[in-house]
């Protein structure tokens, strides 16, 4: 990789607009880290030292951030309370080796369900406040339809999504319990934590970049970085799982991105299989293309807003490869309540019905006039 970069480094390149993807992509980090290791002295300074200053920024906040979730994982231990970190300080330990390398912004934990209203209150103890404020009926009713809960530190400084699910089950339903019989665990600053297994994580990052149409080059580097140290994975109970929860393709997406993209080293027979999707491999193209583009949504999928649903149907349903999936995203997508349909109004329980009607109005009112803009 060295002498590859020494190379790009002699060719005319746009500081700014390489800076400018860096951020967007959430790499800053890791593109100072290998400049600064191959050859520093032929970056512009200007470019340099402005990475550098991203760089010591985010480490200081990676260091806070993770102090912030051993104190919850310890609290919450205290408690009684099972607790997995990931993503966050977490993959950044276990698949980067450095927390300093890797940029986030929350911090995701996963308890079991039962285990939620305590660890609300433990959290409200820590200075946490609900990003929903729900009656009892109401909280009851989320936690069935929903899989996280966020919560953010009056100061702001940090903010904790409550996981009892790994992602919306409209969207994609994971096998929870089976997830907790296969942890293992891993450092995490002075103390040990308990962690996912890579084969459950490597699914998992290709079902959330999928969900989130893989805008980041970021999180195509978390699947390569994980391939590439967990090389003895077992890749046939990969294949297997993903095959059994209708998530092969995009599975095979991510891989596809990072072996296309970075380089990724696949065994044989996955490569093959991941080389040989045809579906996979024409939303890669359409990704690929629009990844390095100024604008904010992927080739192919225009949206209403950044980051809401409403942008990425087509992707999400050509992700699927079951009708049935298919079927059943459309269905609950359009019938699971959320947060804010439970915040719009406050009714008691024989009314809950009513909130069924109330969704497509919100919807509507929230997104109509964007929709109707793009057909006038």
């Amino acid at each position: 990789m060295d002498v590859r970069i020494e190379a790009l480094l002699q060719e005319d390149i746009d500081w700014e607009y390489l800076l400018r993807m860096a951020h967007r992509h959430k790499v800053a980090p890791l593109l100072y880290w290998h400049l600064d290791a191959t050859c520093p002295e032929a970056v512009p300074e200007n470019a340099f030292g402005r990475l550098r200053a991203h760089f010591r920024a985010n480490s200081l906040r990676n260091l806070f951030l993770t102090k912030e979730l051993l104190g919850i994982v310890n609290i919450f231990g205290a408690h009684g309370i099972p607790v997995v970190p990931y993503k966050g300080p977490a993959l950044a330990a276990s698949v980067y080796g450095n927390l300093m390398l890797r940029e986030f912004n929350d911090l995701d934990v996963l308890v079991h369900r039962h285990d939620v209203p305590k660890a609300k209150e433990l959290l409200a103890s820590m200075g946490y406040q609900a990003r929903y404020q729900l009656s009892h009926a109401q909280e009851a009713a989320f936690l069935r339809s929903q899989c996280e809960h966020p919560f953010k530190r009056k100061d702001g400084k940090s903010v904790v999504e409550l996981h009892w699910e790994i992602t919306d089950r409209h969207f994609f339903s994971f096998d929870t319990e089976r997830l907790w019989s296969r942890l293992n665990r891993i450092p995490l600053g002075d103390d040990i934590v308990l962690n996912l297994s890579p084969e459950d994580m490597l699914l998992i990052l290709c079902v959330h970049g999928s969900k989130h149409a893989w805008e980041r080059l970021g999180w195509i580097c978390d699947v390569a970085e994980l391939v590439r140290v967990h090389q003895d994975m077992e890749w046939e109970r990969i294949m297997a799982q993903a095959s059994a929860l209708g998530g092969q393709r995009m599975l095979l997406l991510g891989l596809f991105l990072a072996g296309d993209l970075l380089g990724t080293v696949l065994p044989g027979k996955v490569s093959q299989v991941v080389r040989t999707e045809p579906t996979a491999k024409a939303l890669a193209k359409q990704l690929r293309e629009q990844l390095f583009q100024e604008t904010d949504y992927p080739a192919g999928f225009p949206q209403v807003h950044k980051g809401e649903a409403p942008a990425f149907h087509t992707l999400h349903l050509k992700a699927r490869e079951r009708l049935r999936d298919k079927i059943r995203y459309c269905v609950r997508k359009a019938t699971t309540l959320s947060g804010e349909d439970w915040e719009l109004l406050p009714l008691p329980k024989f009314l809950f019905p009513l909130y069924y009607v109330l969704r497509p109005i919100r919807l509507t009112k929230k997104y109509g006039p964007e929709i109707l803009k793009r057909f006038l």
